[in-house]
């Protein structure tokens, strides 16, 4: 009889037991597009991959715990080359994908998951869409809309670039074991135009720069980038930056550019 397989902290592992959540996180990932690959991060023992396997797209998977990946080709043996193991922040897309576009899909480690859609962000060229499972406060931060009090980095970051939707909430009885906290699912669908008109490196600096007190007027926070600069004295300034769209955040970088 085979040895129950116990969830490893390290890792951050809650198994999914509830097929028809699997079922329905699978059926998320937009069916009228053809992205040709699609990338599970995380299957653990497949829970959501048996709802993938029969698509139109090629699956691959990558899984950063060893143990896993022999009960993954056992049980998907069509999947057995397409599986790496390894981390996906380290995995080098590009490369690996020879540049074709892939969806990423995947009930996420809530310990990276945040890393996982800045490296979303940094990829978007390659990622037209992502469909995960995060911690419910992660996914209310990331679909907040202006002047939201969860808005904040991670919500401009990703809406610059995606549109964000929150799909369901799941429960902590879904997990075996459950975790401390519920769960999310979100869908981002890469905007159409993404390219945002600045250099997006400076923007990501200063969003942060402007989120570092953000309980203080920009003023305040941005005069260290808009340095004796008369633009601290607009009105635009006297703005929290709760209250700033992408598209003010992108006005505010090229202020910044042009100092």
């Amino acid at each position: 009889m085979a040895k129950p397989i116990r969830a490893k902290k390290s890792f951050g592992q809650h198994f999914l037991h509830r097929t028809d959540i699997a079922e329905k996180i699978a059926y998320s990932l937009n069916r009228e597009k053809d992205y040709g690959h699609v990338l599970e991060i995380g299957p653990g023992q497949g829970m959501l991959t048996q709802f993938l396997t029969d698509r139109a797209f090629t699956l691959h998977a990558i899984e950063a715990d060893r143990d896993m990946i022999p009960i993954l080709a056992e049980k998907f043996p069509d999947l057995k080359d397409r599986i790496i193991q390894g981390d996906f922040l380290k995995l080098h897309l590009g490369e690996q994908f020879k540049e074709e576009q892939i969806a990423i899909i995947g009930n996420f480690p809530y310990n990276i998951s945040s890393q996982i859609l800045i490296r979303m962000v940094d990829s978007r060229w390659l990622i037209p869409e992502l469909v995960g499972m995060f911690q419910k406060e992660v996914a209310e931060r990331v679909v907040a809309p202006p002047g939201s009090r969860t808005y904040g980095v991670i919500s401009v970051l990703c809406q610059a670039f995606y549109d964000a939707e929150y799909l369901f909430t799941v429960d902590r009885s879904a997990f075996d074991p459950p975790p401390k906290v519920q769960s999310a699912i979100i869908r981002m669908t890469r905007k159409e135009n993404y390219e945002l008109g600045c250099d997006p490196k400076l923007f990501r600096k200063v969003v942060k720069q402007a989120f570092s007190q953000r309980r203080k007027m920009l003023r305040n926070t941005m005069k260290a980038m808009l340095v004796d600069s008369p633009l601290l004295e607009e009105e635009f300034f006297t703005l929290r930056p709760e209250r700033l769209s992408v598209e003010d955040f992108v006005k505010l970088t090229k202020w910044v550019a042009a100092m």
